[in-house]
């Protein structure tokens, strides 16, 4: 199996991916009526309408993706200016991991992401 897409559905899909055009200092790698796509590594994050979502999320904690990037702390200082942005946790150590970093935010619809040290894939 491989992990193909996240679908975060907006009832503002478009400002919706303007943030995240931001975030991921990116256009859009996908556009199709009123959905658009950014590729991440091998997945996508796909933003679209969806008519049963109204407002902001009420559980955010419930699903948090991670965007996995080599500068934790360089990457929260730039994003954390970005209009809509809010700061949920700054850069830490998780579970004493010295060499890994973790940050969470939140984005305008208040679902939450983290910006995340590359993981060590040894055993």
């Amino acid at each position: 199996m491989n992990f193909n897409s996240l679908l975060l559905y907006s009832e503002n899909p478009n400002e919706l991916a303007k943030f995240y055009r931001e975030v991921l200092d990116k256009k859009p790698d996908w556009r199709q009526n009123s959905y658009q796509g950014f590729k991440i590594g091998d997945g996508y994050l796909m933003i679209g309408p969806h008519d049963k979502v109204h407002g902001r999320n009420q559980n955010p904690e419930r699903m948090i993706f991670n965007i996995e990037v080599d500068d934790v702390v360089g990457e929260f200082d730039r994003i954390k200016k970005i209009t809509g942005v809010d700061i949920i946790t700054e850069p830490y150590h998780p579970m004493e991991a010295n060499e890994m970093w973790l940050a969470t935010l939140a984005d305008p619809d208040n679902n939450f992401f983290q910006l995340a040290s590359p993981m060590n894939q040894e055993k």
